[in-house]
């Protein structure tokens, strides 16, 4: 059975690791990756139904409007660096589906935020990487929405409320990033401010809409918000899975430490 005719899908913020991290023998830990692989493999069936399609926010494009990858068969986009040769011939053929993409942008619209379209850029290991593993068959269509470049919470909170409907239609919102991802910060002296971060995440999520949407909003002002967060690309593409979530509460379902620091997932609804 389908999403679209048994029930509202929930939407998740999924760490996405780093790099090509699942797919090649990690530098002095081969098993860094293992329990954050074994969580992506296990969500489709969390979830409770089989989407029709999946929207994806990742922290790896912006644009100065929402934008949104409108291609049939959108082609992989390799925006890592110096990881071994065969990560760079991975395949993940899910097709695309203009027809998501052009309801994405109406529903946008329809709450006065402005989109364009794209049909040229590829998914960005944000999508692709975590996917494999999610969707491994790669036979449900993917479509990518972009960030909004200031990454403004507010603004991609908003994006999210008007994206809502998509639930009741078959379609499940994951916003990928990381929910530490300070580039000079994994190391063990930031295990602790990751955590006091992740625990006022899981804390806040937890909110009611009004409270919790007010809370991420002003995520600054959280427990080591900018030492977890220096520049918030990875943080972002929760706040669209937030506002879809409307009145559904956000849990912690997955924790972990790797590279030194605290990384988790969350689940509205």
């Amino acid at each position: 059975m389908s999403a679209s005719s048994a029930h509202r899908l929930p939407t998740f913020f999924i760490p996405h690791g780093g790099g090509p991290c699942f797919f090649m023998e990690w530098p002095g830990d081969p098993h860094m990756w293992d329990r954050m692989a074994a969580f992506l493999k296990e969500l489709a069936a969390s979830a409770g139904a089989r989407p029709d399609a999946v929207l994806v926010i990742s922290g790896h494009w912006e644009e100065d409007d929402f934008t949104v990858n409108a291609s049939p068969n959108p082609p992989l986009l390799f925006d890592y660096y110096g990881f071994p040769e065969h990560t760079y011939r991975l395949q993940y053929p899910a097709p695309g589906s203009p027809a998501l993409a052009g309801r994405v942008r109406e529903l946008l619209g329809q709450a006065g935020i402005a989109s364009g379209s794209n049909t040229e850029r590829g998914l960005d290991h944000g999508v692709f990487v975590p996917f494999k593993l999610i969707f491994p068959d790669a036979d449900i269509p993917v479509v990518q929405l972009s960030m909004k470049t200031g990454l403004d919470p507010e603004a991609h909170l908003a994006a999210g409320r008007a994206l809502a409907p998509l639930r009741d239609e078959g379609v499940l919102i994951v916003g990928s990033g990381m929910s530490f991802h300070n580039m000079r910060g994994f190391a063990p002296a930031f295990k602790p401010a990751s955590q006091r971060f992740d625990d006022w995440l899981a804390e806040t999520v937890a909110l009611p809409r009004e409270a919790r949407e007010q809370a991420l909003a002003n995520w600054t002002s959280a427990p080591d918000a900018r030492v977890s967060q220096p520049r918030p690309d990875h943080l972002l593409p929760l706040m669209v899975a937030a506002g879809a979530a409307g009145d559904d509460p956000g849990s912690r379902i997955f924790q972990d430490e790797v590279m030194n620091v605290i990384v988790s997932a969350t689940r509205f609804g």
